[in-house]
């Protein structure tokens, strides 16, 4: 630090300073006391420089002699008065009587008298009571004029002296800031949820709405008159239908079932086909789908159900049970909630593990799949081991592929010989369609509602022939075929249902007249000496003696009353 004003400096006397006090910061402040001021001479700009006085000469010589003051070479040497300031680097010169302390006189009026020296004094000694000691003071001691006013160092401390909390405002206003726009972000992604929650639970609304529209469940619309309109929407609907048989290569029998696309609401039904529907054969006499596949092949039996569905099947596919096995291998086992066991036909004791099991979601691998497909139980309908023929193909249909190509493919490894009317590519490309719609869960499953006699019921006509197939319902006249009552005296349940089958599949129409006492000998009664030979006939289909056959009285509208007797012995299962 810069001591130039302490008191004890030298060439500065100790007598020059005196205490007067302390500031507000604890430090001492010093006053000079003024010296003896010698006589000045008044000031000439053309004096000579052996002229003796402190004034400024700018012509002043070089080689001039130096004022007595304070040596730095040695030290210890009063110094000169520093109070006065040489703008051009000179040297003070010396002048008798001049005392030390001068003042500053840039303008060389030093020496122009007592008068004018003065307030230049006053002034001087006013700045250096100012000063506190140990303190650094400028670099110069320039004068300021007069009228300039006079201000200490600490009053402008707060333009050298940071303020800390600035750091602290900035701070704040960056944390406010941030937290305005999290606060704002949150408002928006807050409206961007509800929006989305809205709109979804319209959509859910909407498609409930839409769902029982279709299903004909909405309130206010299960009048008659709109389900007339209903049912003239579904027929102009394009569809895309072929029917499936199912051949038991082993144990016999065949199943039927309709694939359905529709094109114009995007789904698919599998409608399962009974074999006890009567139809109307090539010669035109009455008979049952089960003895048309068997007897007509696929073009007389696709043209019969065209005749009483009403609708326009594009090709008949053959599945044999050895195909449908390698079928459910390739597209990789299906997965289907199965209803009963089926033991397993290569089992040679009883008791031995079933070859599938019931319950939910049981794998099944395509020897697995033909032995459910086709399994039905002592005592079981038809229906029963029809639906679990539909609930195979819908497992195959998920598990085939989407891709037209591919779904192809898989129909052209199976090696099979098909319908004329239903090339490889054709057959790909429908299943490829449904496949997608059952991934998506838009394939359902409908058994088409068949009566005792073989005919279709109103309800059959309403629900699934006109809104599923789009056509429209016509039996075969009842008159065309010999209708049959049978009751049943054997003591066996099951043995009216087997009847039943093997009446229809004669070409007889069925009707039940229950169950009675039980009798040893059966006996098959006609009411018309016209219906002798029919009635000789149905003796004959049912596995019954010639003598059975005998003028009665029929029962109800029946041409020809059958009564089993335990001499009845089945011959279809």
């Amino acid at each position: 630090m810069n001591d130039r004003y302490d008191a004890g400096a030298a060439g500065y006397g100790a007598d020059q300073y005196e205490l007067v006090g302390y500031d507000e910061y604890g430090q001492p402040v010093y006053r000079q006391v003024q010296a003896q001021q010698a006589p000045q001479q008044p000031y000439d700009p053309y004096t000579q420089q052996h002229q003796q006085g402190y004034g400024y000469d700018p012509y002043a010589q070089q080689g001039q002699q130096t004022p007595p003051g304070y040596d730095y070479g040695t030290g210890g040497q009063p110094a000169a008065d520093y109070g006065s300031y040489d703008p051009y680097g000179t040297v003070p010169h010396q002048g008798g009587g001049a005392a030390q302390g001068a003042p500053h006189d840039p303008y060389g009026q030093a020496g122009a008298g007592t008068t004018g020296r003065q307030p230049r004094v006053a002034e001087q000694t006013a700045r250096q009571t100012a000063h506190i000691p140990q303190q650094a003071g400028p670099d110069h001691d320039q004068e300021a004029p007069a009228e300039q006013r006079e201000y200490h160092t600490e009053q402008f401390a707060f333009v050298e002296e940071p303020d800390a909390n600035s750091e602290d405002v900035i701070d704040w206003l960056k944390f406010t800031e941030n937290r305005t726009e999290r606060r704002e972000e949150a408002r928006r992604r807050a409206r961007g949820r509800i929006t989305a929650l809205v709109v979804v639970l319209a959509l859910v609304v909407a498609g409930g709405v839409g769902y029982l529209w279709y299903a004909g469940k909405l309130p206010g619309l299960s009048s008659e008159d709109s389900k007339a309109g209903t049912a003239t929407a579904a027929g102009a609907q394009k569809r895309d239908v072929i029917v499936v048989h199912l051949h038991d290569t082993k144990g016999g029998g065949t199943s039927t079932a309709l694939l359905v696309d529709n094109t114009t609401t995007e789904r698919g039904t599998t409608v399962l086909v009974p074999n006890s529907l009567a139809l109307t054969s090539d010669d035109g006499t009455t008979t049952t789908l089960a003895k048309s596949v068997e007897d007509d092949g696929s073009d007389g039996t696709r043209d019969a159900l065209d005749t009483v569905l009403g609708t326009d099947i594009e090709g008949t596919w053959r599945l044999d049970t050895p195909y449908l096995q390698n079928l459910v291998d390739l597209v990789g086992n299906v997965d289907v909630d199965t209803d009963a066991e089926v033991p397993d036909p290569a089992a040679k004791k009883k008791g031995e593990a079933p070859l599938v099991n019931k319950g939910r979601d049981q794998t099944l691998s395509g020897k697995m799949a033909v032995a459910y497909a086709t399994y039905r139980a002592p005592g079981e309908a038809q229906n029963a081991q029809l639906e679990r023929f539909g609930q195979v193909m819908q497992g195959v249909l998920r598990k085939m592929s989407s891709d037209p190509q591919a779904a192809t493919t898989t129909i052209q490894t199976l090696a099979q010989i098909l319908d004329p009317s239903l090339t490889d590519k054709d057959l790909g490309t429908f299943l490829a369609g449904l496949s997608d719609l059952a991934k998506g869960g838009d394939v359902k499953t409908d058994l088409l509602p068949v009566q005792n006699d073989g005919t279709l019921s109103a309800q059959a006509s309403a629900r699934v022939v006109k809104n599923v197939l789009g056509g429209t319902a016509k039996s075969p006249d009842k008159d065309a075929a010999v209708s049959v009552s049978v009751q049943n005296a054997t003591g066996v349940k099951d043995n009216t249902e087997k009847a039943r089958v093997v009446l229809l599949n004669g070409g007889f129409t069925f009707l039940e007249s229950g169950t009675g006492t039980a009798r040893p000998a059966s006996e098959v009664l006609y009411a018309d000496a016209a219906d002798k030979a029919n009635a000789a006939e149905v003796a004959k289909t049912l596995g019954l003696p010639a003598g059975s056959v005998t003028k009665g009285r029929t029962s109800g509208s029946a041409d020809v009353s059958v009564v089993l007797g335990q001499d009845y012995k089945p011959s279809s299962g």
